[in-house]
């Protein structure tokens, strides 16, 4: 599955000459049409003087993808002098940004969210039913899906999908070590049999999907990161058999004589793909990274002795090894019971003492840990999931049986957190009514807080891809939220 990636290929948006408009015509280049080609000059002359607060200052983006959809009431949104069937069962407690409050789940993240900003105005209209894996889509891609079936499931992933934003990213901004680019970890995205949907590369091609790291054990198995080990680096099935058979049994060979590996490997020819995939195991750097023994046992103790815990933990040895994209999605199956989001019943016990404590413990040892190594400058950090949850338990917004002690999905209103590479420190953006309904300032959609996150690592949000059909796409359809960065 080890995939290194070279630069830009030939199906970039790079301009169009003077020769290219001769060739049009007054009908069409390579089947585009004049007014696709006049809005690719367009694209083009916006790339050149793009910028502005924040631009290029990620190095690094770990999205901690939330699949399920959290509470933002019963989180980091809590509400008072409210109906009681919309007031969380939670006490509220005082965090680090002053006037600021969470509930009692998050008590440590609630000592480190100064280092963040908090975006309480996430939102959009959903189209097709409320499920997970067409919000999942759309979060992760900045794209409706086509086709939803009368379930509310989706078609499983295809070569014909939009790509995930990670591998875009390192598509357009390829790793300069040799390092895995994108990671994705501890199990796929997944609703119900729907497995993987917003997790590929989609029409950009196979080479650019993530490395799934995915170790074994079922999604209750909270030591599977302990199992993890460098037999995970495997070269995908598509690589042509003379380069499978060069590499038979090197892995064997590594810590027993690096250097004579070293000497055996100068004699080929090696092209850039077999040169770089070679020195990504030769430099040790995966190797390394993925050694979570070798951290302090009250460092890993900080981050939870749990799947999410330790991926996060990992999520920070990557970046700090070379990884461009780390993507940790939540370690349950998004519509599930038991350490899931999906909180349709058995939102007091789970929360509290199952998921929150999770995520409490993970993100805020993340924040601290990259802060205090001087990483969070150049570390873009998200936690987001693909909807909050209804304002009133046991109501049904989606078709699904809600108990009392029980919410539903809500895409209408949500919370997001972001911190890191020029993000603005203990700050709030965009603001929920009295009972966390829908936005009263600065709503965000999913694809503003993508284009955000393409902005961040140096990428023009309306940048110009090409689909499997060689058809030109916006890169996403938002606007960076440039208030959120300095």
């Amino acid at each position: 599955m080890l995939v290194i990636p070279s630069g830009y290929s030939n199906d970039n948006c790079d301009g169009v000459t003077r020769r290219d408009m001769l060739r049009v015509g007054g009908t069409s280049i390579f089947g585009l049409s004049l007014g696709s080609l006049l809005r690719m000059q367009k694209a083009t002359a916006e790339e050149g003087r793009y910028g502005g607060p924040g631009f290029g200052k990620a190095k690094s983006v770990i999205m901690l993808y939330l699949q399920g959809g959290p509470s933002h009431l019963d989180l980091w949104d809590p509400k008072e002098n409210v109906p009681d069937n919309v007031k969380s069962v939670f006490k509220p407690i005082s965090t680090t940004i002053p006037g600021v409050q969470f509930t009692e789940n998050m008590p440590k993240l609630a000592q480190a969210i100064h280092k963040a900003t908090l975006i309480r105005s996430m939102s959009y209209t959903p189209i097709g039913l409320f499920n997970h894996t067409a919000a999942i889509y759309q979060m992760l891609t900045g794209y409706t899906a086509d086709k939803v079936s009368p379930s509310g499931q989706l078609e499983p992933p295809s070569p014909k999908d939009f790509p995930n934003f990670g591998c875009n990213i390192v598509r357009m901004r390829p790793t300069n070590v040799p390092m895995l680019p994108y990671v994705m970890m501890p199990r796929p995205l997944q609703e119900s049999s729907v497995i993987g949907k917003a997790g590929t590369a989609g029409f950009l091609g196979r080479a650019f999907d993530p490395y799934y790291l995915y170790p074994t054990g079922d999604d209750m198995d909270m030591k599977k990161m302990d199992r993890i080990n460098v037999d995970d680096l495997k070269l995908r099935q598509e690589i042509p058999l003379t380069r499978l058979e060069r590499r038979a049994g090197l892995r064997e060979k590594i810590n027993a004589g690096m250097k004579d590996l070293d000497r055996t490997v100068q004699k080929y020819a090696l092209d850039e793909y077999y040169d770089k995939a070679l020195s990504l195991v030769l430099s040790g750097r995966a190797r390394e990274a993925f050694d979570l023994q070798s951290e302090p046992k009250e460092l890993r103790e900080k981050y939870g002795n749990n799947t999410f815990g330790q991926c996060c933990l990992l999520a920070r040895r990557l970046v700090e090894a070379g990884t461009r994209v780390v993507e940790v999605n939540w370690p349950k199956i998004a519509n599930s019971s038991d350490h899931s989001w999906d909180v349709h019943s058995g939102l007091t016990k789970r929360m509290k003492t199952q998921s929150s404590p999770m995520l409490d413990g993970g993100l805020a040892a993340l924040l601290t840990d990259l802060d205090d190594r001087g990483m969070l400058d150049e570390t873009l950090v998200i936690a987001v999931g693909e909807f909050g949850r209804s304002p009133k338990r046991g109501v049904s917004t989606s078709g699904n049986n809600n108990s009392d002690d029980g919410r539903d999905h809500w895409p209408y209103c949500y919370t997001a957190v972001i911190a890191g590479a020029g993000v603005n420190r203990g700050n709030v953006y965009g603001k929920s009514d009295k009972t966390a309904s829908s936005p009263t300032e600065n709503p965000v959609h999913p694809r503003d807080l993508l284009a955000t996150i393409y902005h961040s690592v140096g990428i023009n949000p309306r940048s110009i891809v090409y689909n499997h059909l060689n058809q030109p796409r916006d890169l996403v359809k938002g606007d960076a939220i440039t208030e959120l960065l300095s």
